[in-house]
């Protein structure tokens, strides 16, 4: 019997199977990006960013008011120490105990991969950036892995300076399990805002809250266009997060239930994040779907995971790997699950466009999200094309550094002159001349 869901198959057998791919394409690069510059939406969020700007803890607090039904005072803003050690001491221990894992599963990821700033070639040294401002989700659900996975490369980096955004949703404050986690992580600088304002404060500064050098982490499309508008100008930012997206590349040795259930493990996310299987298997590619049908009836949002599916989702059969590999390069997903059995690593080494890589039927990306070390960070939206995961790494910035003597300088005089002259500018020329005339 035919189900609703019959729809994301996308089959190379199909005389209308390269029309139907390059359409579902075109769906899913219109869903990974907000409003243009120019449209009502990203107004809206250039006015927000504007008023912040021009008058700081007011403007916060109207639109706290406004956006999250919660009235604070500036002196409100912030989260008092006794709050963050309270949630600490009352945290399940259990769940405590493998967040402790967790974090120290980053930590030792994020400190191996790190720029050796003890051993750098002569004329550049690396120092940490000052200030970083975190945007935590206020969603219906606590993300305290976000913290993790954010805070703990800045940390590794040698950042001294962390601040934790999140809206107050949980009885006008932030979920305790987010306060647990900043406390156990020593981040002590902790505001109960969120949304386009949140941002708009950590990017200019309020009267309560200083402004920080860079902007990390998800939120939703005001967060991202918020973070768009003021990245460069203002601060740096680690990337656009689009909708949640994972790809899977699976042959005949997969199974299906598994596929199933990591595809529904991104639906459950929001309406518009998507989950692509491709695979060179007819029977797998239908096995998947029987599974997909029979799963989503066991979800509390069944309803919303079944619109996420047909809206942003796809089972696309093909002819061989090679094409399975040129299609995966091609929409660059955040992440990217190979499960081909025995050919497994063999057919990942081969992708070159992915956020992260998880190899192997026994890796899910729950595994990532939570645990195994690289940031859950990932770019979204294609952008894996030219963006990296989030590490380390990326809380380090470059200074050149340039030391010549007399010598040396004269014996690059005419050179540097000649070069200076071919553009016209003579006070160039001038500063390293009069040195010779002495």
């Amino acid at each position: 019997m035919p189900h609703e869901l019959d729809q994301i198959l996308i089959s190379s057998a199909g005389a209308d199977f390269e029309k139907r791919l390059k359409k579902f394409r075109s769906k899913m690069m219109r869903a990974a990006r907000f409003a243009g510059y120019g449209s009502e939406e990203n107004q809206q969020v250039i006015d927000i960013l504007r008023n912040v700007a021009d008058r700081g803890d007011k403007a916060v607090a109207e639109y706290t008011e406004k956006f999250d039904g919660v009235k604070l005072v500036p002196e409100q803003f912030r989260v008092g120490r006794d709050e963050l050690e309270k949630a600490n001491r009352q945290i399940n221990q259990d769940i405590l105990a493998s967040l402790r894992q967790a974090i120290e599963n980053v930590r030792s990821y994020q400190r191996d991969i790190l720029i050796d700033r003890e051993n750098l070639p002569r004329g550049i040294r690396y120092t940490p950036i000052k200030r970083v401002g975190i945007c935590v989700p206020g969603a219906s659900a606590p993300l305290p892995s976000t913290v993790v996975m954010t805070a703990v490369p800045a940390q590794i980096a040698g950042v001294k300076e962390i601040v934790v955004v999140s809206p107050p949703r949980h009885n006008g404050s932030i979920h305790p399990v987010i306060l647990a986690v900043c406390c156990e992580l020593g981040i002590d600088e902790v505001y109960r805002i969120g949304g386009a304002q949140a941002v708009a404060a950590l990017a200019s500064g309020t009267g309560t809250i200083d402004k920080v050098d860079m902007i990390v982490g998800p939120g939703n499309k005001w967060v991202q266009a918020a973070k768009k508008n003021v990245a460069d100008d203002y601060v740096g930012i680690d990337s656009i997060a689009g909708p949640s997206e994972v790809l899977i590349i699976a042959n005949e040795q997969a199974n299906p239930a598994w596929i199933a259930a990591d595809m529904l493990s991104q639906a459950e996310h929001a309406a518009d994040s998507s989950a692509i299987v491709v695979t060179d298997s007819e029977t797998l590619a239908k096995d998947v779907l029987r599974e997909l049908a029979e799963q989503v009836k066991e979800l509390p949002r069944t309803q919303a995971a079944k619109e996420s599916l047909k809206k942003f989702s796809a089972i696309i059969v093909v002819e061989d790997m090679d094409r399975a590999i040129e299609i995966a390069d091609d929409f660059a997903s955040e992440h990217l699950e190979v499960q081909c059995g025995r050919q497994s690593r063999e057919i990942a080494e081969k992708i070159q466009n992915a956020g992260a890589i998880f190899i192997g039927s026994y890796t899910p990306v729950a595994v990532g999200d939570y645990w195994a070390g690289p940031s859950h960070t990932l770019p979204t939206g294609m952008r894996a094309r030219f963006a990296s995961a989030l590490t380390s790494n990326d809380f380090l910035k470059s200074i050149s550094i340039v030391e010549y003597d007399q010598e040396m300088l004269a014996a690059s005089t005419d050179d540097i002159i000649r070069l200076a002259g071919i553009e016209g500018l003579d006070a160039h020329a001038r500063s390293v001349r009069i040195r010779q005339q002495d």
